[in-house]
């Protein structure tokens, strides 16, 4: 395809085993590349693609698109105009209940996905943790399986955190019998926090808590998002506003590199 085609720009959405794989060549042939998360089942197959991508000089964003839901693209402008003050943790949670089958799909084969549910929604609420926090440098948690008769984890618990002792809690699950989207940003002087994803997960929604000089109940303002899920298309526009413009996309392979290395070390510690 890669060499009777002259697109300049290729999305890679495929299982597990072969994004890194199907990265590169696009990458090798001078193209610029949009890859779904996680981009590679681990870091070793990430390492080619990012000096490949360095070789070629072309742009590669990673499908990180949950930081273009609405709902999270307000919180961190709130965050970054000081509506909360200093952020101190956040707390995430995100799961689904599966479906008749869904240890049979290609998620539950390690050969195709890498991991369980901590590589495959895991790596969303990761990513989304550094975006507001920034980088982790203590990692704590463990895998399970709990449900599922499969070979990978249906879920997985996270205590992340930040040279500043900046923390983040993160629970994801495929035995989340209602599916879940919760995401709440604490700081000193106000909390945000961030309710489903749409479809199934209800309506987005933002809550911002302003907390008062005298303390008690707080004010609260409240964003809702209904309609259809934008964010894949708010994800590409940026990434052809990157390729326009020649800059580093805002979610590239080394936020993934950095997502993957936190996957790989709450799966070295074993699963209790």
């Amino acid at each position: 395809m890669l060499a009777k085609t002259e697109g300049e720009v290729v999305i890679v959405a495929a299982t597990n085993n072969v994004l890194a794989e199907a990265t590169r060549a696009a990458v090798e042939s001078g193209r610029h590349v949009l890859v779904e998360k996680p981009a590679a089942r681990n870091i070793g197959e990430l390492v080619a693609v990012i000096e490949a991508a360095q070789k070629a000089d072309v742009r590669v964003r990673v499908g990180f698109n949950h930081r273009y839901h609405p709902a999270l693209a307000k919180a961190r402008q709130l965050c970054q105009d000081g509506a909360v003050g200093d952020l101190m943790f956040v707390r995430g949670r995100y799961g689904h209940g599966g479906r008749l089958g869904y240890e049979k799909e290609w998620r539950a084969d390690p050969e195709l996905s890498g991991g369980g549910e901590l590589l495959d929604q895991g790596v969303h609420l990761i990513d989304l943790a550094r975006w507001f926090l920034g980088d982790f440098v203590q990692v704590v948690g463990f895998a399970h399986t709990y449900f599922w008769q499969m070979p990978v984890d249906d879920n997985a618990f996270l205590l992340l955190k930040t040279a500043r002792a900046q923390a983040a809690w993160l629970h994801v699950s495929c035995t989340e019998w209602k599916n879940l989207f919760s995401f709440e940003i604490y700081g000193r002087t106000g909390k945000l926090q961030i309710d489903g994803l749409g479809g199934s997960y209800g309506t987005q929604r933002l809550t911002y808590y302003k907390m008062l000089p005298e303390m008690g109940p707080p004010e609260a303002e409240d964003w809702q998002y209904p309609g259809p899920d934008r964010s894949w298309a708010a994800e590409f526009a940026e990434f052809l506003d990157d390729i326009r413009l020649g800059r580093p996309p805002a979610a590239g392979l080394e936020d993934a590199r950095e997502a993957l290395a936190i996957v790989e070390k709450i799966y070295r510690g074993g699963r209790l």
